[in-house]
């Protein structure tokens, strides 16, 4: 994106108390985007069939700085603007050289959350926007309970014989419930997350991670989740102009009352994309499996299949999906159908 506007900002200084920065540039870039879908759902779930026409504005705000002692600062914070401005995603990050970085996700960005779904796509991930309300349709929990108010370290890129290695540890002393306010406090649930990646020049790419959270609550009156674990591996392979992936996630969640299991969930994801100049085409499915529970017997297979496809026109970008899911939310042949035209606008 173009910058839209400088702003010098010595305000900024007292979000940043903690350091103490030479010179800090606060730069702000824009998006639009506007959609038009079409889904066709079970007619057992109220809301997910019919049109609509949708538009979302959002602001990036970014600032960075360099520290007496040469590590960096910046910070960056995405508002939306299409209703009530809301903060969506806001990190601060400390660039330490060759000592690593330290980041904290107050809202959003956390090293675990960004692997969900590595699967490459034209688009979207297959679920992401263009799947019925069931909650059991999204495959993409890992990260997602230490993602907002955590703190994390990442190493410096380690390069050798071809290969790149990056890793991350992170801990959120709010797991499940979000970023405290300055100042304040909330009910301790511990949540840890650990990543790893290595890449080779050739362009093959594995991963995974892992999430723990762990709550040391008597009781379920903080309505949160009791504790369980997330664990991702991932492997991707690009080659000119074509990209693959493939992906398992497993969930093994406790909530509820203390000690009271919830179904553990298997999911797979694999996608496969072509670009060519400013043409991107990509298929991608996924599966996802919700387990049996005592007497509670496993659910059919979700399936889920997307087809789409963009195209780039200096700052407008065209993008279609056709999408469908079967089983949904787990109910057997309760089928869900959506098609989405997407006009995006970068300033």
């Amino acid at each position: 994106m173009n910058n839209f506007k400088k702003i010098g900002v010595s305000a900024l200084a007292g979000s940043l108390a903690m350091v103490s920065a030479n010179a800090v540039e606060y730069t702000m870039t824009g998006g639009l985007v506007s959609t038009l879908s079409q889904a066709s759902g079970p007619a057992s779930v109220s809301g997910d069939s019919g049109r609509g026409l949708g538009t979302a504005t959002d602001l990036s705000f970014n600032a960075s700085g360099e520290l007496e002692n040469g590590f960096t600062v910046g910070y960056f914070m995405s508002v939306d603007t299409n209703a009530a401005l809301a903060n969506t995603s806001s990190q601060m990050t400390i660039g330490m050289g060759s000592l690593g970085t330290l980041r904290i996700n107050n809202i959003g960005g956390s090293s675990a959350n960004a692997i969900d779904d590595v699967t490459p796509n034209a688009y979207n991930e297959a679920w992401d926007g263009m799947t019925a309300s069931a909650a059991n349709n999204n495959p993409s929990w890992f990260g997602s309970r230490t993602s907002s108010g955590s703190i994390e370290y990442r190493i410096p890129a380690q390069e050798t014989s071809g290969l790149t290695i990056d890793a991350s540890l992170l801990y959120d002393p709010n797991a499940d419930l979000g970023a405290a306010s300055k100042g304040g406090v909330q009910t301790s649930q511990d949540g840890y997350a650990v990543t790893t990646k290595i890449a080779h020049e050739s362009g093959l790419s594995v991963g995974a991670g892992h999430e723990l959270v762990r709550n040391y609550n008597t009781s379920d009156s903080d309505g949160a989740a009791q504790g369980g674990d997330n664990t991702t591996v991932y492997v991707t392979y690009s080659m000119g102009g074509i990209s693959v992936g493939y992906q398992e996630a497993w969930q093994n969640s406790m909530t509820g009352a203390p000690a009271a299991d919830a179904p553990d969930k298997e999911a797979d994801m694999m996608s496969i994309a072509y670009t060519t100049g400013d043409l991107s085409l990509s298929y991608a499915q996924s599966d996802i499996d919700v387990k049996s529970l005592g007497a509670t017997a496993a659910l059919p297979t979700i399936e889920l299949e997307s087809i789409q496809a963009a195209y780039v026109m200096g700052a407008m970008t065209v993008s279609a999906a056709m999408s469908k899911t079967d089983n949904s939310g787990g109910v057997a042949a309760d089928d869900y159908k959506e098609n989405q035209i997407a006009v995006s606008f970068a300033f």
